[in-house]
């Protein structure tokens, strides 16, 4: 009787972790908000995090790219690199948010309606939506 509860109980554990939603490399994310605030108008930025540890994207007016380290839930980012194109001061003042949004980030969580959240150590998560494609 005793045998057949661990078991029950290890196939229950298995069946929840299977079920966990995974972060998934080498798939394109849109941010919709960065901190507490939603993204300009027409403005468009993303982050795709490849298998071998870099992460990339677009930051509005700018690409960007950074190394990451993810072990299970959590999720960091070093310092980013980025082009040096000039664009209208609001986009760039909410791509250098996003770019030091991103060397806060500790941990990652995605939502039932499949919504990527990154978390910093305190305050407001980035909000992102996987891109279809």
């Amino acid at each position: 009787m005793k045998g057949a509860l661990v078991l029950c109980a290890a196939a229950l554990l298995s069946a929840c972790a299977s079920h966990s939603p995974k972060l998934q490399t080498e798939r394109t994310y849109s941010v919709e908000w960065v901190g507490g605030k939603p993204l300009i108008d027409s403005s468009h930025m993303t982050l795709t995090l490849a298998e071998d540890g870099r992460a990339y994207g677009n930051a509005g007016c700018n690409h960007w790219f950074a190394r990451y380290s993810l072990s299970h839930h959590h999720l960091t980012f070093e310092k980013p690199g980025n082009t040096r194109r000039l664009c209208a001061p609001a986009i760039m003042e909410q791509e250098q948010r996003f770019l030091q949004a991103l060397q806060t980030v500790k941990r990652w969580d995605i939502t039932p309606n499949e919504q990527l959240r990154l978390w910093p150590q305190s305050g407001e998560p980035l909000r992102l939506w996987p891109e279809e494609g």
